[in-house]
């Protein structure tokens, strides 16, 4: 037997980590992978209307991928993208509630998400939606791909297209 690199036992020592994240959802009986969900904004609508959202005060709802998350305690900051773009997520204790604050908190980067909230700019000029809801909608289990280094191996690529 090949012996383990030090790559793979981290890459499985995410992957349980994952999974241990994975067992909470279920111990509350939300589905780690399903539930439905109907944004009503792409984000790339949002950045184009984001004048009118922000002064009327509409509640959006966005569906797409956590790419970042950073924050503890009872604030987190997180961006959330679909196909047409990227955009920042706020969610705070008091705010978005104890229930969906708390799977805001145990989501890991990769995983796919629903949002409904309200836009606004930062501080610092960020276009940001403030999380009222948050809905989990699928768990992801492996890491995202590293996108610096890119995939080099010729022959996975061409084999494994997928990755």
């Amino acid at each position: 037997m090949a012996k383990e690199t030090a790559e793979e036992r981290e890459m499985n020592q995410l992957m349980k980590v994952r999974m241990e994240k994975m067992a909470a959802l279920e111990e509350k009986g939300i589905s780690p992978f399903g539930e439905k969900f109907v944004p009503t904004h792409h984000i790339a609508e949002i950045i184009a209307n984001k004048d009118e959202l922000i002064a009327s005060g509409t509640e959006v709802s966005i569906a797409g991928r956590l790419m970042a998350k950073r924050g503890q305690g009872k604030a987190g900051f997180g961006n959330v993208e679909d196909i047409t773009g990227n955009i920042q997520i706020y969610s705070r204790l008091d705010v978005a509630g104890e229930d969906s604050h708390w799977l805001f908190k145990k989501a890991d980067i990769g995983d796919l998400v629903g949002i409904k909230g309200k836009v606004f700019v930062t501080e610092r000029g960020e276009l940001s939606v403030s999380v009222l809801e948050y809905v989990h909608l699928s768990k992801s289990l492996r890491p995202l791909p590293e996108k610096f280094h890119g995939l080099t191996d010729v022959e996975a690529r061409y084999r494994q297209r997928y990755v």
